[in-house]
């Protein structure tokens, strides 16, 4: 049996907000954009991984009120979302996502844990980690 990554939801504020740090600044490709009472999902790729997409949603797109305002205050406090990208070149990315204007919380740096990443908060608050491809 194989078990892989299909998508995963990230809640954003704003999707077309989103689409300026995940298309712009890191260089995802839109896939698709779905409109639906009042609320867009928005899925992105990369060529690297085509069978790999995340899917930007609103808090209340398709879910209850009280679901949907728990997941706003979780998303205001900046706690719902915590990603791990991976990339070939961590200070070209660094560099290229720090000159979008997204929120830096880490330089580069080497972690006792073993990777070299960083660290950048996406225009809703989410956590978004970068590490360095491990050489071969």
């Amino acid at each position: 049996m194989t078990i892989s990554v299909q998508y995963f939801h990230i809640t954003v504020n704003d999707p077309d907000e989103s689409l300026g740090f995940y298309r712009d600044a890191l260089g995802l490709d839109v896939r698709n954009d779905v409109a639906a009472g009042g609320f867009r999902w928005v899925t992105l790729g990369s060529a690297s991984q085509p069978d790999l997409e995340i899917v930007l949603s609103e808090p209340h797109a398709g879910r209850s009120q009280a679901d949907g305002d728990a997941l706003q205050e979780l998303l205001t406090k900046g706690v719902l979302t915590q990603i791990g990208l991976r990339t070939d070149d961590l200070d070209a990315t660094f560099e290229q996502v720090r000159a979008s204007g997204a929120e830096v919380l880490q330089e580069p740096k080497e972690q006792p844990w073993g990777p070299r990443d960083c660290a950048f908060r996406d225009p809703s608050g989410n956590m978004v980690r970068i590490a360095q491809t491990p050489k071969a």
